[in-house]
């Protein structure tokens, strides 16, 4: 990690936010509108003469690829994190859907990954992979691994992770001895 300059005296924000965007995702989900526009025109347009049934298949076709596309790269184009006093919460896409929310006291620790890509996870998007955890992945680059009480790990790619990590382990509390999580 880099050095930078910690004021002591300087109060901490109560909420800190960061987010990462994918800006190629964006030509995905213009395909994805392309193919929209494609069954819709057939289903106008038409001028099969073999019959209804292969129209109605391409149709339903181009449609559904169509809105697969679009509503499934939109979906994951950009990830906001916010860290408040209580936990974590991870909200893809515009709308924030999916989303999780992860309480303070269940994870053990938070570490920098300065290379993580989407070949490691599968590609992009909300991944679960048994070896690695679960990560969510919007672009390539620096991300946070966040280590939970349970054995699990979450990974999430965010802008300026250094500071994500020195925020949530600033706010972590060790667990008292003795007890159950």
């Amino acid at each position: 990690m880099r050095d930078h300059p910690r004021d002591e005296n300087f109060p901490q924000a109560e909420i800190w936010t960061a987010s990462a965007t994918n800006r190629f995702q964006w030509l995905l989900a213009l395909a994805g509108a392309a193919c929209m526009a494609l069954g819709i025109e057939l289903a106008v347009d038409s001028a099969w003469t073999s019959g209804i049934a292969p129209l109605a298949m391409s149709v339903v076709g181009c449609i559904a690829a169509g809105l697969l596309m679009m509503f499934g790269t939109l979906a994951f184009v950009h990830v906001g994190l916010k860290v408040d006093t209580e936990s974590l919460e991870v909200r893809c896409g515009h709308i924030g859907v999916p989303r999780r929310r992860i309480p303070l006291a269940s994870v053990a620790g938070a570490e920098f990954a300065p290379h993580v890509t989407p070949r490691q996870w599968g590609g992009w998007g909300y991944r679960w992979r048994p070896e690695k955890g679960t990560a969510v992945v919007v672009r390539r680059g620096e991300g946070i691994v966040l280590r939970l009480w349970d054995g699990h790990t979450f990974t999430i790619t965010v802008d300026n992770a250094e500071a994500a990590v020195r925020i949530i382990t600033a706010r972590l509390v060790p667990p008292t001895p003795g007890a159950v999580l």
